[in-house]
């Protein structure tokens, strides 16, 4: 069962476990950058990024919030414009990222698939979400639901990230937040907390080995400049 002609011999590797458990390790805190889709005065998607990056601190990540007001729509400007830049270049410092939606008909909004559409699948011959971890999360104002984070998992896979297993969704958003903006003692914050502490410990997993855990087979046969072609190929 070992005759497979159509491989490429040269490119065909098995998985170097030297590569996959290496000595060294990055030192410095994870970096995390969180996204949020609401641009309401009080936006209960940016409220619960802030209870995340609350607990990330305290688990040992840095991290940044990305305010989404004054981002373009996808495609309405040119890619040099200072707010997608600051998006993009946040996108390239993460090691991992939190995404929290609210749910708008069924939904993530709008302005949650606009940040996401402006992130690249390539910028030249990087891809820059390729091997980076990621959480979902989303809040509701009715009854609890999961469509928002589902679609934000085939995001995620589509971004070629690695989105953690664990995932929160917060019903009646306005109820668990009081006068103060702060998140009050539940259940719904004890699995925000979960999530949190799930995605630095992937975080520090990965981020030494994040390169080669996405390095492919198909990609290593192609040359850079066919890759970098074939990624950035416009419909016509």
């Amino acid at each position: 069962m070992t005759d497979t002609p159509q491989l490429s011999e040269e490119h065909f590797q098995a998985p170097d476990t030297a590569r996959l458990f290496p000595d060294g390790h990055a030192s410095h805190p994870p970096r995390i950058l969180l996204l949020y889709g609401s641009l309401r005065k009080r936006s209960f998607s940016r409220l619960m990024t802030e209870e995340a990056a609350r607990v990330l601190h305290r688990l040992g990540a840095e991290t940044h919030t990305f305010n989404p007001s004054g981002l373009p729509l996808p495609d309405d400007v040119e890619a040099d414009h200072p707010k997608v830049q600051k998006l993009r270049d946040l996108v390239t410092w993460s090691e991992g990222m939190v995404w929290c939606s609210p749910e708008r008909h069924g939904a993530m909004t709008g302005i949650m698939k606009a940040q996401i559409d402006w992130i690249p699948l390539s910028l030249g011959a990087v891809r820059p979400t390729q091997g980076k971890t990621l959480a979902v999360m989303q809040v509701c104002g009715g009854s609890q639901s999961f469509n928002a984070i589902n679609q934000l998992r085939i995001l995620g896979r589509w971004m070629r990230c690695l989105t953690i297993p664990n995932q929160s969704s917060v019903p009646k958003a306005f109820q668990q937040f009081g006068d103060d903006d702060r998140m009050k003692p539940s259940p719904y914050y004890d699995r925000m907390v979960d999530v949190m502490e799930e995605l630095v410990k992937f975080t520090l997993l990965t981020r030494d080995i994040a390169p080669y855990l996405v390095d492919r087979y198909s990609e290593r046969k192609e040359t850079g400049e066919v890759l970098i072609a074939r990624v950035n190929r416009t419909a016509t």
